[in-house]
């Protein structure tokens, strides 16, 4: 069997519940053969956070005992970062916003090769983060992503959320986003032809590097109401989007687009798709939420190692009480997994979906 390969696991805000859920999710798949994913090897978890909170949220969560065996068998470890005061649930403290950014140095810094050393950690995951501590501690912060991106030297990343589609035998929805968290009246703007075909280039690249997906099959949603109406109402599906989407396929990458949105998000045109890009925010989550949230995984495509998160915040409310559900966490570290084992050749027989012919006919671009 391979060397374990190691995966961190940043635990975010101290005063939410990222300690909590990270404790459960590792509880939950320990015994569950979780690292021998289709004869990948095994994981090792290390855990990035003050040593001191972790114990005393396990012992306010009663796995005092189960927690402590976990890190026994030496598949968890945790890597003691000091926070810089004592923390208590729910209550938050901008003397403790760096000891968050610490956490994410230490994740980074281990996803990095160094010299001719390859990368401590296979993957990273995070826990979420209360951003108005970060920038009350002095550190201007807009979020993970732009974070991560920014440390990274990487000019652009793409948001990716992903969870199971009940509907379809819990196949796997996964939907990028064009752009993040603007403003509605600057979407518009913010679109263009290189932006669309940088941001589908991403996507293609990873699906198959990560996902182990050959050929993966892109569907790209319009921007205005029933994709434009052929120009009636806007005109960025024919001038922004199909322009992109025609230097994408001289590319080799397989999108097609674009569809209305508000019909896409069916099971029965999602069947033979692989991933969906929209255009903003709320298009692509509003859905996809609906359909996965508590099970859905944030992925961060573009950067050069692997992150995963989950698909909610802090809920400061429910630190500590044994009450938050872990769910999205499980989901985000078997991503990570799933990332980590595919690009580092543990996945020898390509596992993934490739599909060939046409998209389902009925579903066609008005345009």
């Amino acid at each position: 069997m391979p060397d374990p390969l190691s995966l961190a696991i940043s635990t975010g805000e101290p005063a939410g519940i990222g300690p909590d859920i990270t404790i459960g999710a590792l509880l939950q798949l320990a015994g569950a053969n979780h690292g021998n994913n289709g004869g990948s090897g095994h994981y090792r978890f290390h855990v990035l956070g003050d040593a001191r909170l972790l114990a005393d949220r396990a012992a306010a969560l009663g796995v005092t005992h189960a927690w402590e065996r976990r890190i026994a068998d030496g598949d968890v470890v945790i890597e003691d970062i000091k926070l810089a005061v004592a923390c208590e649930p729910g209550r938050l403290d901008a003397r403790n916003g760096r000891y968050v950014l610490a956490l994410l140095d230490a994740a980074i810094a281990g996803c990095r090769p160094h010299g001719r050393a390859a990368p401590r950690y296979a993957a990273m995951v995070t826990a979420p983060v209360q951003k108005s501590t970060i920038n009350d501690a002095g550190v201007p912060f807009t979020g993970h992503t732009e974070y991560l991106a920014d440390s990274a030297g990487v000019p652009r990343v793409v948001m990716m959320l992903a969870g199971p589609q009940p509907a379809h035998d819990n196949a796997m929805l996964r939907v990028a986003l064009a752009t993040t968290h603007l403003p509605l009246r600057a979407v518009p703007d913010a679109l263009s032809v290189p932006l669309l075909l940088h941001t589908l280039t991403i996507i293609d690249a990873d699906l198959r590097r990560y996902f182990g997906i050959a050929r993966p099959r892109i569907l790209v949603t319009g921007l205005n109401p029933h994709a434009g109406e052929s120009g009636h109402m806007g005109r960025e599906e024919i001038d922004v989007i199909v322009p992109a989407l025609a230097q994408a396929k001289d590319a080799g990458i397989d999108a097609r687009g674009p569809f209305p949105a508000d019909t896409l998000f069916q099971p029965r045109h999602l069947r033979d798709a692989d991933c969906v890009l929209a255009m903003y925010h709320d298009q692509g989550l509003a859905p996809l939420k609906y359909g996965t949230f508590g099970h859905g995984v944030n992925i961060t495509l573009g950067l050069p190692f692997i992150r995963t998160s989950v698909d909610h915040g802090t809920a400061l409310d429910l630190a500590g009480t044994g009450q938050a559900e872990h769910g999205s966490m499980i989901e985000a570290i078997r991503s990570a997994v799933t990332m980590a084992g595919h690009a580092n050749g543990r996945h020898p027989d390509g596992a993934g979906t490739s599909h060939p012919g046409h998209p389902n006919p009925g579903l066609q671009p008005p345009c």
